[in-house]
């Protein structure tokens, strides 16, 4: 339906949707209806839909945008599919990172569900840490399958494309960034730091910190609030907005 345009859909978040007070969402509802040109670049966009803050508002507002997911079974099956019809919307089969290339992505290796393909990071040891806490048991309980004994097939790695900001600039012909949208269990901040912001800074960034140390956390704060960023912690997210846009 969604990926369609379905009238009954896109009706539903123009006339009924009301997103609860003073979540990510009502945030990110205000930000876009206070733009007719609203321009996102989203790094970890996974199937586009499922926990995905900003897909009613890219169908809605018919946001223009750049998509990321390094995934590749994730990006054809689902992420592809979804917009292709968007006019204005450019999905990539590609993870950012500082340089052109290739990396290595962690994931889980017994489960293609969403919720196993959520956990895929750069980081290793953010995928042992979701076993350890039990969520990796809790996840496979309630899909029916069982954790191999063997550990050396819990995790996998995946060679992945990895594009530059430069070159994600450049291809797109980038000249603003209303949205910085990151989901990358763990790497947010390296991702922000990714970006120049003395030549290009976004309106707002939305970045997942519940994967942070408080270190992590308050070094990634300070960081923003060095460009002038304010902040809005929402659950284990934080909406960073430049005090010199809004």
């Amino acid at each position: 339906m969604s990926s369609d345009n379905h009238p009954l859909f896109l009706g539903f978040y123009n006339l009924l949707y009301r997103p609860k007070k003073d979540s990510l969402a009502y945030f990110l509802d205000k930000l876009s209806r206070e733009s007719d040109t609203f321009f996102v670049v989203q790094i970890g966009a996974n199937d586009g839909i499922t926990h995905d803050p900003i897909h009613k508002f890219i169908k809605r507002d018919r946001w223009h945008g750049v998509l990321l997911e390094p995934q590749k079974l994730v990006f054809q099956n689902f992420l592809f599919p979804l917009y292709q019809k968007q006019t204005g919307i450019h999905t990539i089969n590609a993870a950012l990172g500082k340089n052109d290339g290739e990396a290595t992505l962690y994931g889980i290796a017994f489960s293609n569900a969403r919720w196993a393909t959520g956990l895929a990071s750069f980081d290793r040891s953010v995928i042992e840490k979701s076993f350890a806490s039990g969520h990796v048991a809790r996840q496979a309980k309630k899909q029916g399958i069982d954790i191999p004994i063997d550990e050396t097939k819990w995790i996998c790695e995946e060679k992945v494309r990895v594009v530059s900001v430069k070159t994600l600039i450049e291809t797109y012909q980038i000249k603003k960034i209303d949205l910085l949208q990151i989901d990358t269990e763990g790497f947010d901040f390296e991702i922000i730091k990714m970006f120049d912001f003395t030549s290009i800074r976004p309106s707002s960034i939305s970045y997942e910190h519940m994967h942070f140390s408080e270190q992590q956390k308050s070094e990634c704060e300070k960081y923003l609030f060095s460009f002038g960023y304010q902040f809005i912690s929402l659950g284990g997210n934080t909406l960073a907005i430049s005090s010199k846009v809004y």
